[in-house]
């Protein structure tokens, strides 16, 4: 992990903002186009990012980041962001094949268009490489990400550690897409935690529900309607990241229960760690993003010298696609937890400013932290 004032810079310059809210500081126009590369030497390689209205991950870290790394690899990155339209991330796959990409590296929207996409590229020669979600039924070579599994277990142990004194507690599930397969992953680790506590009855479920396209307002009145379903009553709250958990914490700050709830989130951004501070959120789970750009140049940087075995040196776990009864050679990082007492270790890595969290009620708390 790069600690550096690089880091900072970048995720400085592209505007990190709000969650809940689009960064655009990537987009020309508007359209969802970084168009970012494509003009220099060496051999061009493709990127398409899903969105940037859910998380600002997308724009403000990724797509720096893999610039920058791809470069550095020697190669001519062209990058596209697809803004959940799925026509839009077909477009560009057809766009990039047709300029002669000789690698393909994408997070699709959705997993049927992303496995549409690795078909054609299969047949034109072109290698693909899954970029933080594997597209279920597809033929990507190789998947970079992080341990999605240990994403919602780490998300299922904060949850529990909050809990741990209100014995009986009531927990709303909040879930991601369920065409995204992370979203599926996250579910599951968090289930490794917190299924035996339902069963035991040391925590009651009193729903779970996923979100279509990880949609915050969605996210927010879903939670909203389940809460007052269950007659204005929670302990606490499952969101499978901190966009979500934004949308929730307004919902629970119009019922008098922000900071009495323990919500859980993912991503570390801005947004989430500034509500961390605030005591609105409990956790969140921080993902070295340029962990994971690195390693995607890197392995396209070897496929396309058609070398197999570094790309398997890079490559040494896997992960399971059932729907094409597959298994896929991987690179699976690292998540870690992320509390109030921990949050310094964010913005020590350069995600994320102090001047971006440490601001108003949240001063005091930095300070008292050591987080300058």
């Amino acid at each position: 992990m790069k600690r550096s004032k690089t880091l900072a810079l970048l995720a400085a310059g592209a505007g990190v903002t709000l969650a809940l809210t689009a960064c655009g500081a990537n987009s020309s126009n508007g359209s969802g186009s970084t168009n970012a590369g494509g003009s220099g030497s060496g051999p061009k390689v493709g990127v398409i990012l899903p969105e940037t209205a859910t998380s600002a991950r997308w724009a403000g870290f990724d797509q720096p980041m893999l610039q920058a790394a791809l470069t550095k690899a020697g190669l001519n990155p062209i990058i596209e962001n697809a803004q959940g339209d799925n026509q839009k991330f077909s477009q560009y796959a057809d766009n990039m094949l047709s300029q002669g990409v000789k690698a393909l590296i994408i997070a699709a929207p959705d997993g049927d268009v992303g496995a549409t996409v690795e078909r054609k590229a299969k047949q034109q020669g072109v290698p693909v490489i899954d970029y933080d979600r594997l597209n279920l039924g597809g033929s990507a070579d190789y998947y970079v990400s992080f341990d999605n599994t240990r994403v919602g277990e780490l998300q299922g142990t904060a949850l529990k550690d909050a809990l741990a004194s209100k014995p009986g507690a009531q927990v709303i599930e909040i879930e991601g897409s369920p065409t995204d397969n992370n979203a599926t992953l996250f579910h599951n680790g968090q289930e490794n935690i917190v299924g035996p506590l339902y069963t035991s009855g040391a925590l009651k479920k009193v729903a779970s529900q996923a979100i279509d396209g990880w949609d915050n307002q969605k996210g927010g009145n879903t939670f909203e309607q389940l809460l007052s379903a269950n007659g204005g009553k929670v302990d606490g709250v499952l969101a499978a990241n901190d966009g979500l958990a934004g949308a929730i914490i307004t919902v629970l700050q119009k019922n008098g229960l922000a900071g009495k709830v323990p919500v859980t989130g993912q991503d570390a951004s801005a947004a989430g760690l500034k509500a961390i501070l605030q005591g609105a959120q409990y956790s969140t789970v921080f993902k070295p993003i340029q962990q994971e750009a690195d390693a995607a140049a890197q392995l396209a940087a070897a496929l396309i010298k058609n070398d197999t075995a570094t790309a398997d040196g890079i490559a040494k776990a896997t992960a399971n696609d059932p729907k094409g009864n597959r298994t896929v050679k991987s690179v699976l990082l690292t998540p870690q937890s992320v509390t109030k007492q921990n949050v310094k270790i964010v913005v020590d890595q350069g995600y994320v400013k102090a001047s971006e969290i440490c601001t108003g009620d949240a001063a005091a708390v930095c300070a008292q932290l050591g987080i300058s």
